[in-house]
């Protein structure tokens, strides 16, 4: 039976990575996988004879000899347990949304575009980098990613100069989301579940993802296509409400809290994360009915239907799919774990290759091909080191820039494929090398911070 889970397990993954020339929405699969393979434990649960304990990080003593109603109990228990362990992620991430479509409901992202004064394209490429760099430690790297390839839209009119500004900021977007513990899926996943504490992991990987930042824009700013001035004008567009500032500033401060709020009262992030939404949402209530009286001529489209609730329209737009995604795959990766296959895998893998340094480099590489997501689950499952131990500063450095080498390879790089209809082979050819130079700057400087500097 564990063949045939192991089976499913793949063909699954694959229909994941194989998404696009599926054209099958990548929670379909993630769903199914995950429904079947803990059918298949529970139509054969006492054909087992390994069970790993989560909670305990650990093989469970004689699994083989309980009874039948004994191993179903242990099932319901871990299952129960990994439910409410990806319900912590999936929270942190819906209020994280909602709280970023909050701030774009008072079109408060128009705010940013204040900051670019200059028609020069190279201080406008390293504008754009340090802007991604920082928005994506925020309020994460997709969303970074979407606000500034809007912006570039506005601002440079020539596609192809275009074009190598977008594949530019999916390179800074995910370096930038990799320091943070807010600024990727897979930092969050680590933080949440107590692979990496927030302050250790800005200390080990801040320096290495700059790098990795830093190193491709140097050798792209020397490149035909970012000397010169823009065509046209800057276009001085005001922001459609007075509070857009107020609400940006509010609603990344909200995020920024939540760490400070995890340090201080050791609860789950999702808990300092609804308390933000709450903030948010209270201030977003009062700017809304101070923007809309009864007297009111001027009406904005999108406002003029339930203006009383932004937090209801923000809701609506929130990314479902991607969470119901994040379920389907958690939770099937979750199965693989409970049944010791990734425990046995990660011995395996550490005895064919015994450097884990390589390891990581690998996955970081893989997460190019492969969602990073199930990739740094699998990890999770796989290792059993203590809390901030280097291992994870090093996959959440990997996971997090190492999608950058493929357009496909980061929902950074799916998200401006999409909006910016950028050519899967051009990126190969004109981006790719970029961000395997980055990547491997920033992986040397990490290796080089851990030994010789910080002594870990």
């Amino acid at each position: 039976m564990e063949t045939i889970i192991v089976i499913v397990f793949l063909a699954g993954y694959l229909a994941i990575t194989l998404e696009h020339n599926l054209k099958i929405d990548k929670l379909i699969p993630a769903l199914a996988m995950m429904a079947i393979l803990w059918a298949l434990i529970a139509l054969d649960i006492d054909g087992f004879t390994n069970w790993f304990d989560s909670a305990k990080q650990g093989l469970v003593d004689g699994f083989a000899s309980l009874g039948h109603q004994e191993k179903m109990h242990m099932m319901e228990e871990s299952l129960l347990h990994h439910l409410g362990k990806t319900a912590e992620i999936l929270f942190f991430l819906l209020g994280a949304m909602t709280i970023v479509e909050i701030i774009d409901y008072f079109d408060g992202f128009a705010t940013i575009k204040g900051f670019i004064k200059t028609k020069d394209k190279g201080k406008l490429l390293w504008l754009f980098s340090i802007l991604a760099f920082i928005l994506s430690a925020i309020i994460d790297n997709l969303t970074a990613t979407i606000v500034l390839i809007t912006i570039l839209q506005k601002v440079i009119k020539d596609r192809e100069t275009k074009l190598w500004f977008a594949g530019m900021i999916v390179i800074t977007a995910n370096a930038g989301g990799a320091w943070s513990p807010i600024g990727d899926v897979t930092t969050t996943m680590l933080w949440i579940a107590n692979r990496v504490s927030a302050g250790q992991l800005v200390l080990h990987v801040l320096l290495p993802s700059l790098v990795c930042m830093i190193v491709p824009v140097v050798i792209a700013s020397r490149f035909k296509v970012f000397k010169g001035l823009i065509d046209g004008e800057l276009e001085g567009e005001k922001a459609k409400s007075k509070y857009s500032g107020v609400m940006l500033y509010l609603g990344l401060g909200a995020i920024l809290f939540v760490p400070i709020f995890k340090t201080v009262t050791h609860l789950p992030p999702y808990v300092g994360m609804m308390l933000s939404l709450a903030v948010v949402a209270t201030f977003a209530e009062i700017y809304s009915n101070k923007k809309f009286s009864i007297s009111s001529v001027e009406q904005e489209g999108q406002d003029s239907e339930g203006h009383h609730s932004p937090v209801h329209h923000s809701l609506s737009k929130i990314e479902l799919p991607s969470i119901l995604f994040f379920l389907g795959i958690l939770l099937a990766v979750a199965a693989m774990e409970s049944l010791g296959i990734l425990f046995n895998a990660a011995g395996a893998l550490n005895e064919a290759i015994p450097n884990t340094d390589i390891v990581v480099l690998l996955f970081g590489v893989g997460s190019a091909v492969i969602d990073n997501v199930p990739l740094v689950a699998a990890s999770m499952g796989m290792f059993s080191e203590p809390l901030d131990s280097p291992l994870w500063h090093f996959i959440a450095y990997s996971a997090g820039t190492g999608g950058s080498m493929l357009i496909i390879g980061s929902a950074a790089g799916v998200v401006a494929m999409g909006m910016e209809k950028i050519d899967f082979f051009w990126y190969l050819k004109k981006i790719a090398w970029l961000a395997f130079v980055g990547f491997i700057s920033g992986a040397i400087v990490f290796i080089l911070l851990r030994d010789f500097v910080l002594n870990v």
